[in-house]
């Protein structure tokens, strides 16, 4: 500090602070050499605290008001200079002062996603995020623990602590809590309030007090989302089967929208699906095929060993007035068998000419025509 500022100093006495930002806690008031004269002017404004340092040592503390600085009004700061006998030359002090306003809109959220074991989904993985507020409720303890010396102690040098702090007993809160993910949008102020009242003992003793904590938004990785999204519409359409119904209905839209690029085999299997459900409507008796929920099917029976090969037919003759048989078809001809000879096998009714089945046609075809007398 120049020269200039020297000489100014020496005609102020007044020592006030006003706080053209919005985010500084505490500071300390500058004077050359830290000399205050005895009888400055201290104004402490609503919503402020000031505190006088001397030998290292909080001397005292004032709260909103109009101030003398005489040996009368500073009893700790008295014993510390050991002004027995009132002396009124300039004394050394540093001057802090305390914004106790509610610092608003501080942000918090997660860095990272936590993982939660959601009664209805299982394992899910969480982002959160939100706001809060604070204020000083004890300077001295604030200028003791945090600020030390520094001359300008702002919102940002403590945020970062706080928003850790925030975090940490947001997942002890949502993981012990056990409220289901679907049902926490509506317990945000709950949770906030709860959260809150967690943290509270943890700011004591920095001399501050969380205020308020709100919940904005707690929000799923996009997949689960593009799941959970997936499952509302199937549960707004009732069931598997309208959302299939759903879906075909989409398929024809788009495919009568585009004439040119269209699908018939698509076309097709679309109608024929429709045309399955219409009739299934159409006829309450049909047995609907089971759903997922009914009790699985027996697994398929191994595969039996193949039939014995079926016999060959057997045929029966009559010659000379007698029947003669079984025979194959191949040994019918070895056994006399003529185009007049009656014939008979299981599964015809009755005794047939041979020339009249069909089956013994290409058998007489090859038989060679009796000789010539």
């Amino acid at each position: 500090m120049g020269l200039f500022e020297k000489v100014r100093a020496e005609f102020i006495d007044i020592i006030e602070w006003l706080d053209p930002s919005q985010d500084t806690i505490a500071y300390r008031f500058e004077r050359f050499q830290n000399e205050i004269k005895m009888g400055a002017q201290l104004t402490v404004r609503p919503g402020q605290v000031a505190i006088l340092v001397g030998e290292g040592q909080v001397a005292d503390v004032f709260e909103p008001g109009r101030y003398r600085l005489e040996t009368q009004n500073m009893p700790v700061l008295t014993t510390l200079m050991g002004w027995k006998y009132g002396f009124n030359s300039p004394f050394k002090a540093e001057v802090y002062f305390f914004n106790t306003k509610i610092f608003t809109n501080l942000k918090w959220g997660t860095a990272n996603p936590i993982t939660i074991r959601d009664p209805e989904l299982g394992p899910v993985r969480l982002r959160a995020y939100g706001t809060y507020t604070m204020r000083v409720s004890d300077a001295r303890t604030l200028l003791e623990q945090l600020i030390s010396t520094d001359g300008l102690f702002q919102t940002d040098e403590i945020s970062d602590h706080l928003r850790n702090m925030i975090v940490s007993a947001f997942a002890s809160s949502v993981g012990q809590d056990q409220t289901p993910l679907f049902d926490l949008a509506a317990n945000y102020q709950t949770m906030g309030e709860r959260i809150r009242e967690a943290m509270q003992p943890t700011m004591e003793p920095f001399g501050l007090e969380l205020r308020q904590l709100l919940i904005e938004n707690i929000s799923l990785p996009p997949e689960v989302e593009a799941a959970l999204d997936k499952r509302a519409s199937i549960g707004i359409l009732g069931n598997m089967q309208q959302y299939t119904q759903y879906q075909a209905a989409n398929a024809i839209e788009q495919s009568a929208k585009n004439p040119a690029g269209a699908s018939p085999g698509l076309d097709l299997g679309v109608g024929i699906a429709m045309g399955q459900q219409i009739a299934n409507a159409m006829n309450p008796n049909v047995v609907a095929p089971p759903t997922a929920s009914a009790a699985p099917a027996a697994p398929p029976a191994a595969p039996a060993a193949p039939p014995p090969p079926m016999p060959a037919a057997t045929w029966y003759i009559t010659r000379d007035g007698q029947n003669f048989g079984p025979y194959s078809q191949n040994q019918l001809l070895a056994n006399g068998l003529t185009a007049q000879s009656n014939v008979w096998k299981q599964g015809m009714a009755s005794w047939q000419p041979a020339n009249t089945v069909p089956e013994l046609q290409a058998l007489l075809n090859s038989v060679p025509p009796p000789p010539i007398a």
